[in-house]
């Protein structure tokens, strides 16, 4: 206990490595005993290979010229023999632990249903007990782990391209709904406008949503970033979501619990083999 308690006490003042260290054994499923804080948390998702990362490190340098300490946890998916993250994002942020203030770590689905491992909580507790104030969660942009965003983090930026397609894509999943704004980012190409107008369009029917912003975002030229930027920092939190974040969150640790059941393995080649039903596999986890 004295040894864990030393090396947060290093983290807490600026140690890296231990900051690494404990981070590793959260993402183990070690427990660490930390106070309470309250993290200003920012998710960022969308589909893939609309510039996510990219579009984070532009946003990384703008809040360190400010005097913000920045850290990301950027979840990739996981690779299929080894189980680690792939590190596809953070090859793509420029700035990546390019100065001291600045934090980027890779996190491995691990396959976990929704894309979002249930330790991020206690991840996101640790790093700004350590005195990052922006830490930003950055996810694999498919399916579930665009809900499930909203358990970790207070405010939601979903990132797209200007192929109407995708946010088609993002409007029948839901996370339309649940941004916090809409960034169409590589605004120089082609019918970003047109995308942009569109979903501002569609945001006038409902009352709901129709101050929502709808901005525009060129990661590449570094066009516009400071006017998102200056719009995340004046959003407010959306408390309506609490019942849906301690949902979510629910979710995500039934779903580890699950998967890490010792017997879960067995209980599969049971249930294939024809030796129990699905109620029987059920009762015995």
């Amino acid at each position: 206990m004295g040894l864990i308690q030393e090396s947060i006490d290093l983290a807490i003042n600026g140690n890296r490595r231990e900051l690494a260290r404990l981070l590793s054994s959260i993402e183990s499923g070690a427990r660490i005993p930390l106070k309470t804080s309250k993290p200003w948390v920012l998710g960022v998702t969308g589909p893939p290979g609309v510039g996510k990362s990219t579009l984070i490190g532009t946003m990384i340098d703008e809040w360190v010229s400010r005097g913000e300490k920045v850290a990301v946890l950027a979840v990739d998916p996981s690779s299929p023999k080894s189980g680690g993250a792939l590190l596809a994002d953070r090859m793509r942020m420029s700035s990546a632990d390019s100065s001291k203030s600045v934090f980027v770590r890779s996190l491995a689905t691990r396959n976990h249903p929704g894309g979002l491992i249930p330790f991020l909580d206690s991840m996101i507790n640790l790093l700004s007990l350590c005195g990052w104030s922006r830490i930003i969660i950055e996810t694999v942009g498919s399916g579930q782990s665009e809900i499930r965003i909203v358990a970790f983090a207070d405010r939601v930026m979903l990132v797209d391209g200007p192929d109407r397609g995708d946010i088609i894509q993002a409007e029948k999943a839901g996370i339309m709904e649940l941004a916090d704004l809409i960034v169409i980012n590589k605004s120089d190409l082609p019918n970003a406008l047109n995308a942009s107008n569109s979903i501002k369009n569609s945001f006038s029917y409902s009352e709901k949503d129709s101050n929502k912003m709808v901005l525009l975002t060129s990661a590449l030229n570094n066009e516009g970033i400071s006017d998102l930027i200056n719009e995340i920092e004046r959003l407010k939190i959306n408390n309506e979501r609490n019942s849906l974040r301690m949902k979510e969150r629910l979710l995500s640790a039934w779903d580890y619990l699950l998967l890490s059941n010792p017997s879960f393995n067995e209980i599969l080649l049971d249930l294939e083999s024809g030796k129990i039903n699905l109620d029987e596999a059920l009762g015995r986890l």
